[in-house]
């Protein structure tokens, strides 16, 4: 892979880059924000390591930024600060993954393989998703419905796309947080449906059916009827 590294630290930035070296992947670093966010968008990378803290442009702002641009780049946010909040805020900012320092490196390389193992990271997963007239392009990261263009946060087009690769099959909350936030726990806050009813409003507006259908007591699902 071709990986990024956005680290203001220099012994973290050199032990990942040339733990990454060594093990065959291509690597470039950045110890600002902004010049981090410069090389994300015309690097071409496969995944990028963003320090939460940095000099400049802080990583959830160049994360921000990037989905804010179209930009699906898998990213792999570190960071010293832990806490649930913390987490939940840069996941919903545009991160994957949220790795606490200090980390061991084999279990970050082992989050990065992971990534780029996820379904929208694949050369062949089809970039096109159609349920009834809802059409979802992975690669333009659009959606529209009959015709009309809904634009959606980066999490709620997440959510989205995972509801219609799973045309007429029920959601769990569970399966949705590890899915679409990558929580192995429930963070016993309202995150998915805070996301769901924002996504309802906007694909739902101007309509008279509602896209997505609740089914009580087990979860959600799009039908495409």
């Amino acid at each position: 892979m071709r990986i990024l590294i956005v680290e203001d630290d220099s012994d973290t930035r050199a032990f990942v880059a040339q733990g990454l070296g060594q093990a065959g992947h291509q690597v470039a670093v950045s110890e600002d924000g902004r010049d981090g966010l410069f090389q994300a968008t015309g690097g071409g990378f496969d995944a990028i390591v963003v320090d939460r803290m940095l000099p400049g442009l802080d990583g959830l702002a160049l994360v921000k930024a990037l989905r804010a641009a179209g930009d699906a780049t898998p990213v792999l946010m570190l960071t010293a600060v832990g806490g649930i909040a913390d987490r939940v805020e840069g996941l919903e900012g545009g991160a994957d993954d949220y790795l606490v320092k200090p980390f061991a490196f084999s279990e970050l390389a082992a989050r990065l393989n992971a990534l780029a193992r996820r379904p929208s990271s694949r050369g062949d997963d089809t970039h096109l998703l159609r349920v009834g007239d809802i059409v979802l392009d992975l690669h333009r990261r659009t959606v529209e419905r009959d015709g009309r263009r809904v634009t959606l946060q980066p999490r709620e087009f997440a959510l989205l796309a995972e509801l219609m690769r799973n045309p007429r099959r029920v959601m769990t909350r569970t399966m949705l947080l590890e899915r679409v936030w990558d929580f192995d726990f429930d963070p016993k806050t309202n995150i998915v449906e805070t996301h769901l009813s924002r996504l309802r409003s906007k694909l739902n507006a101007g309509f008279d059916a509602d896209a997505i259908e609740t089914v009580r007591g087990a979860g959600y699902m799009i039908r495409g009827e």
